[in-house]
């Protein structure tokens, strides 16, 4: 909405308000004053009629005529007689109406139908002496009404409603033209004096426009008035002129900015194929960090291709390239949309580590997940491998979830994003013992606590890898098991705490059961193996069921 249109908007109904207080303050006083005078003049007139009306009954009464019908309508004649000679207008009229609705008494020019009569009658009966408007003869009048028990009369003075209000009405027509005639010459000077207030506006916005279309910042606006206005006008200019030379500093930085970030992008699209994204990121927005480093709850996964050694005697050079390509591309995926980051390839192996920059909700979880996928899909990738001639891979993969040292390691001159610390080592341990258990994924009971519930898990030992003496707990996992997986896992685990408790013979039995569901299972063959040899020859009182690695 313009300023004009808005200037009108406020104006013009306070403009309306004015005039229409104005104009109907003055016709509800002028209406207040004829009701008065109405009022005033009729009641007069019917007092008078009541007065003449009681003098006429008297005389009846004093000559003992009550009842007399000739000396009544005497009388009555006589009340008629008085009423128009107190009529002063054409119009005005004096007229009784009996307990039937009857006319019993007209003077004037006037006609009342029986409806309207009846109306009338009806009118006094909760109010028998009051003012009123009523349309009587297809005339709007005024009527006064006092009723006159002798006679049973109830007797109304009435005049047209014009010869009392027509002047009242004059006025609020001649307001209604005043209204009109000030709304329009308020109007047109309204217009007349925005203009003139907005017309400097206007030309701000016009070279504005200007401005943008052609780009040219060297544009003035013309000064017209020493006010306000002519003050914006002036400070507008002032404005333009420091943007002129602010934009052409603005425009240099601009260029050096664009150079800047075309080189940032060139080393974000090449360091991204060895640095995660999310750590190039924390870089550039904190170089200051890049050699601090923090300890962080993190999974740890590190998975390794079977026998590579062998397999890559197998194959040419650039078969065993393409296979590792597709093999990684396939594997990191997996990793990534697990929300999981590649820290390092070790030859053939993969480390990748979850919730390291960015924590999630479950990132032991996600790395487990990741770790069935990558099994797999595996599968996929030996099939293509069958099809092209070129050997099968089989990897192993372990995961751990522990605290370790998180940051950039290293020096200014070269760096590595990467993590340190024991679980990091228990980690890769995991990852050579699935060699061991023939199991293609382990993880440690730090793991398990994490997801538990959530998918089905299994103990494989309890063991104590190369360089420690604690033991700790080892287990597996599957996306989906069958019924008979199911209830062979719960037999496991049963049979897992009796063998640690040392009864074996208990633990055996529940064992044999775990083979009776699953005929080729290690794990349970593994155990029953033990309980075997531990029930012939019991271990030593210090003994925990650990079992020591002495290798990777």
């Amino acid at each position: 909405m313009k300023i004009r249109a808005k200037i009108l908007f406020i104006v013009v109904p306070l403009l309306m308000l004015a005039v229409t207080m104005v104009g109907g303050v003055s016709y509800l006083l002028a209406v207040n004053a004829v009701n008065k005078l109405a009022v005033g003049s009729l009641n007069f007139k019917a007092e008078e009629v009541i007065s003449y009306a009681e003098g006429q009954w008297n005389l009846v009464v004093d000559n003992n005529m009550v009842g007399n019908l000739l000396m009544e309508a005497a009388a009555k004649d006589a009340v008629e007689n008085f009423a128009y000679g107190i009529l002063r207008s054409s119009t005005e009229a004096i007229f009784a109406l009996d307990e039937g609705a009857n006319t019993d008494m007209t003077a004037g020019n006037i006609v009342v139908s029986p409806e309207e009569a009846v109306a009338l009658i009806e009118s006094t009966q909760i109010e028998q002496e009051r003012f009123f408007f009523m349309r009587i003869g297809g005339i709007e009048r005024v009527v006064y009404t006092m009723p006159f028990s002798p006679f049973g009369w109830q007797v109304f003075v009435t005049e047209e409603r014009g010869q009392f209000y027509g002047p009242v009405e004059q006025i609020f027509r001649t307001s209604a033209f005043i209204l009109i005639g000030t709304l329009i010459i308020g109007v047109l000077f309204l217009l007349m004096m925005s203009g003139y207030i907005t017309m400097p506006i206007e030309n701000v916005v016009s070279v504005m426009k200007r401005i943008i279309e052609e780009n040219d910042l060297a544009k003035t606006v013309p000064i017209y008035y020493k006010d306000e206005v002519g003050q914006l006008s002036y400070t507008f200019n002032t404005m333009l002129k420091n943007l002129d030379i602010a934009y052409k500093e603005i425009k240099n930085y601009a260029f050096d900015a664009a150079v800047a970030r075309r080189s940032e992008r060139k080393i974000r699209n090449v360091f991204q194929l060895y640095v995660p994204a999310n750590v190039i990121d924390e870089i550039f927005d904190n170089p200051e960090r890049m050699l601090i480093g923090t300890n962080r709850e993190i999974a740890i996964l590190f998975s390794d291709i079977r026998s590579f050694t062998t397999i890559s005697e197998k194959m040419r050079p650039d078969e065993l390239v393409n296979s590792l390509n597709r093999y990684f591309n396939i594997m990191v995926n997996i990793i990534m949309d697990r929300d999981g980051i590649v820290d390092k390839y070790i030859g053939d192996a993969i480390m990748a580590i979850f919730g390291a920059v960015v924590e999630h909700e479950n990132d032991a979880l996600s790395s487990v997940l990741a770790g069935i996928e990558m099994s797999e899909a595996l599968n996929e990738f030996n099939k293509m491998q069958i099809q092209a001639g070129a050997p099968e891979f089989r990897i192993g993969i372990g995961i751990n979830y522990g605290i370790v040292t998180v940051g950039n390691i290293g020096c200014e001159r070269k760096m590595n994003y990467t993590v340190i610390g024991d679980s990091v080592n228990l980690a890769s341990r995991l990852e050579g013992l699935t060699k061991m258990y023939k199991e293609p994924l382990l993880f440690s009971e730090s793991i398990y606590e994490k997801i538990k519930g959530e998918i089905p898990c299994r103990t494989i030992d309890r063991v104590a890898v190369k360089g420690k003496t604690l033991g700790v707990p080892i287990l597996t996992a599957r996306r989906k098991i069958t019924p008979a997986e199911q209830e062979a896992w719960q037999f496991h685990e049963d049979a897992v705490a009796l063998y640690y408790e040392r009864q074996f013979k208990e633990s055996l039995a529940v064992f044999e059961k775990v083979r009776m569901l699953l005929p080729n299972d290690l794990a349970s063959d593994r155990y029953i193996e033990r309980c075997r040899r531990y029930i012939h020859e019991p271990p030593p009182g210090n003994w925990d069921g650990v079992e020591i690695m002495h290798e990777k």
